[in-house]
This record gives C-alpha cells, structure tokens and sequence, in this order.
C-alpha cells in the first residue's frame, strides 16, 4: 500500500568527493543547473528536472540565489523540498550562503486534435474505467481533494449521466446551481471543490432514460456552460464502459490526460484494457493505472488480504508500457466516510488510507507534468487578409 508523502522527510546532502577539504568555490551556471537537475527529491521521489525547472542562478564568491519552479501542487512538501536544494546546493558548491526561491506553477498540458482549452481549466483529467463497481467515483473524488490539499485550484466534474453520485459524496444532495445570467451557472462548492453533476439539477430519484444525443448534449452543457474559475486540474468523473459519452469526451472536450482504474481479478482488467485502448485510440494520454480494492484491511484485526487476487494492474503495466499510479485498498471505512458525505482524505486525512490517496494523486500529477506544455492559449488567432 503506497504510504502518505512526508511533510518533513530526513535531508540526506549528497557527500561529494573531497568536500570537507573544499574552499568556497561557486560552480558556473552552467554546473549549478545541471546539478540542480539531477537532485532526486527525497519528498516526491522524482528528480528535479521531471516535476520542475530552474528559472534562474546567480553567484558571486560566497553566495549562490536560485530560482526553481515546480509543475505540480505540493504544499505539504514545500518548505521540506527547499530545504533539501539548499542543503545539497551548499554542499555542491562549498558556497556560504545559498538561498532558494521556490515557487509552484500548474501549466496547461497539451490535449487531443485541434481542441480549444475549456475557459478556466488549465487542465482536464478523466477518471475512467472499463467496468462499474471498481470503485471509479470513490478514487475520483478522494484524487480531486487530495490535489486541492496540496494547494491546486480542483473542480470536478460528475460526468456519469445515468448514475451521478458526485453531488452525494461530496455532501451536496439535493442542492442546485445558481445562473446568473440565464446561460450559464456556477458550480457548487464542497470541501473547495467546485462541483457539477446533472444530480443537481434533477429529481434524484428520476430515473435518466436518455438515448445516446441527449445524453452527450447534457455532457456538453454541464462542460461549458459550467463557469469554472481559474482551474488548474478538472477531474472528470467518467461513467464505465466506452459508449457515447466517452465518444463526446473524445471529440469535443480537451483532455489533458486519462486515469484508468481497476481492481486487481482478471475480469476487471479484461475490461480497463479495452478503455486503455479506447483513449490511446483517441489520441488521448494514458496517464496510468490506479488499482482499486488492491487488498482488503480486516477492520477487527488490520489483516490484509488481496481477495481479489492480483497481478492484473501489473499486467496492463507491463503490455501498454505505462505507470502504476498507487494501489489502494478496500476497507469499510472508505465506504462509511463517502456515503456520509465526508470522503476519506477530508474524514481522516491523517491516516494511512487518506496517505494512500495523496500518493495516487501526486503521481497522477507528475505523469502530467512530464506531458508537452500547451501554449496555444497564449497566442491570439492568426488572421490572413487577402490583397484586393
């Protein structure tokens, strides 16, 4: 089971050959960058150079000032994080005084074909799975607060048409939007979140018998008439299988990446690998694959069990050539703090299955930010006139 990111792991400064002997000798630029680069982070257990970059270096004989921005949310890593450059880039450059300016910046991911960025969403990220019961909602939900926690602007979007559950989860049922203009409406906030889902705007107990064109029009809506603000990840809550509204999403929504989740027996993966195919299909990033359910944990005793086997996450690793983003477990409790309302990572964020949660999201967000930026919407459109 993936443990909780430490908020204050120990620093362990890389010894260098003949460091103690060393006078107060600054490295160039061109040394201090590299170097930089190659520092695996001990509170993320990725290198520098995969989750951030460095904006700027400058030394004169005793003092060495950084700049280095990171590309995914880590609030509870952050001072820890700085902690460590600095101490690695004193030992490095035998300088007497280092300082790091570190910042956190969440940039725009590039999408499938030719599709315009959503406005207010950097990024869009579906949680999809080939099959129902694999517990898809749950991880969505617990994904999206756990990257909130870590200092992202998250929104989620409850994209199961026929079986909404978002507005449940979240504590929401039986609310509705608010439009003010008579075109648009704004989405609903829980644990600062913000929320959409046709659950808010009907009858709960109405049952959805929509064909296929109504149902991608009520995606469409929920989408972009929604006034999501200033998002940098939207989780979209994908419903199972690979029907219309996963076409739609394919065709008119902007994805930055796709999460497949499924549980460890064979008829599970049987199914996710036929959503894995789906997307790459598509031209849609597979960011990875969460396994859901990977074990039991006996509320009486703490015994685990894989009672659903396992082995099938590896698999899909293995034969598609993507990340395994974390292995999550099956205990009562997720199933009680949902229900109430109270998802796990806000119910009890220090424990270990909350732990488990934020690891899956963090390495959710480092698979996409190792992804091609997107800088399209920072250009205007190109107009060519013709000579008359």
């Amino acid at each position: 089971m993936c443990s909780r990111i430490s908020s204050s792991p120990v620093i362990r400064p890389r010894i260098l050959p003949n460091a103690s002997q060393r006078s107060v000798t600054v490295s160039t630029k061109s040394d201090v960058n590299k170097f930089l680069n190659s520092i695996e982070l001990e509170a993320i257990g990725e290198q520098l150079h995969k989750i951030g970059r460095v904006l700027d270096v400058t030394s004169d004989d005793s003092s060495v000032n950084v700049k280095v921005e990171l590309a995914i949310p880590a609030r509870s890593a952050f001072e820890s994080i700085r902690a460590q450059i600095e101490a690695e880039l004193r030992q490095f450059t035998g300088a007497a005084t280092v300082a790091v300016d570190l910042t956190i910046k969440i940039s725009s991911h590039a999408v499938q074909g030719n599709l315009k960025p959503v406005p207010g969403i950097k990024n869009i990220i579906a949680i999809a799975s080939g099959k129902g019961g694999v517990g898809k909602s749950t991880v969505a939900v617990n994904v999206a607060l756990a990257l909130a926690a870590e200092g992202a602007a998250v929104g989620i979007l409850d994209a199961d048409i026929y079986g909404p559950s978002q507005p449940h989860m979240l504590g929401l049922a039986g609310e509705q939007p608010v439009s003010e203009d008579g075109k648009t409406m704004l989405p609903l906030k829980g644990h600062g979140l913000q929320v959409m889902s046709i659950g808010f705007l009907v009858d709960p107990d109405q049952p959805m018998v929509w064909r296929g064109p109504m149902v991608t029009t009520a995606l469409n809506q929920l989408m972009h008439q929604t006034e999501w603000s200033d998002l940098d990840y939207l989780i979209v809550d994908m419903p199972p299988g690979t029907g219309d509204i996963q076409l739609t999403l394919s065709q008119k929504i902007p994805v930055s990446g796709a999460v497949i989740v499924t549980t460890p027996q064979n008829i599970a993966t049987l199914d996710a690998r036929k959503g894995l195919a789906m997307f790459k299909k598509v031209s849609i990033t597979v960011l990875g694959v969460v396994e859901n359910m990977s074990t039991h944990i006996c509320t009486s005793c703490g015994h685990e069990d894989a009672i659903f086997g396992a082995g099938g996450a590896d698999k899909m690793v293995a034969d598609f050539g993507i990340p395994l983003l974390g292995r999550l477990p099956l205990d009562a409790r997720i199933r009680a703090q949902t229900d109430s309302g109270l998802p796990t990572v806000i119910a009890e964020p220090d424990s270990d299955i909350a732990g488990a949660y934020r690891k899956t999201a963090m390495r959710i967000a480092i698979a996409l930010a190792s992804q091609r930026a997107d800088y399209s919407s920072k250009f205007g459109n190109i107009v060519v006139e013709g000579s008359r």
